[in-house]
């Protein structure tokens, strides 16, 4: 068993893109998915927000996000839009921005005493330490089949760093 993560309480992820309509609800249920099928699913809670989701706040995912998720047997059913808060920053472990601009909006907000650490989705893979998961919203389907292939990505690669603590510190 995971004898970091046993001894102390659970993990806490929060996905933020711009809508948490299309990208970070998507990570959240990629994210739940391979940390069941890791036997850690107990160990970790994971959410997603967004940053400008004002205007979304209490919907379901877009419908073409849910198809593309559905399509690899993901289910994003039951989400629904929230925005950001600065209380995020102390009741999660790791905010993780699906792409540069929402990680400079957060960062820019990040108190001094947060207990959050901030990172880019795909910095846990090295090569793709800086590479965005594109916004598919109002896009064709292609669009958010590419971001749900960097998000199965990185989040093999963040259940991976969980599991290897000293992988999380080194992968930045």
């Amino acid at each position: 068993m995971h004898h970091l993560l046993r001894k102390r309480r659970k993990k806490r992820i929060l996905t933020v893109c711009t809508g948490n309509i299309c990208r970070s609800p998507t990570a959240e249920a990629v994210l739940r998915k391979k940390f069941d099928e890791a036997g850690m699913g107990a160990l970790i809670e994971i959410e997603s927000a967004g940053t400008q989701a004002i205007n979304f706040i209490g919907s379901p995912p877009d419908p073409d996000a849910v198809m593309a998720a559905a399509r690899r047997e993901y289910s994003l059913a039951g989400q629904q839009a929230r925005q950001f808060d600065l209380k995020d920053f102390f009741d999660f472990d790791y905010i993780l921005a699906m792409d540069k601009e929402n990680y400079q909006r957060i960062s820019y907000l990040k108190p001094m005493n947060a207990r959050a650490e901030l990172r880019l989705f795909m910095s846990f893979i090295p090569a793709f330490s800086s590479t965005d998961v594109p916004d598919p919203y109002r896009r064709k389907a292609s669009a958010f089949e590419k971001a749900l292939d960097l998000i199965e990505m990185g989040a093999g690669a963040i259940v991976e760093a969980i599991k290897e603590p000293q992988r999380m510190a080194g992968a930045r």
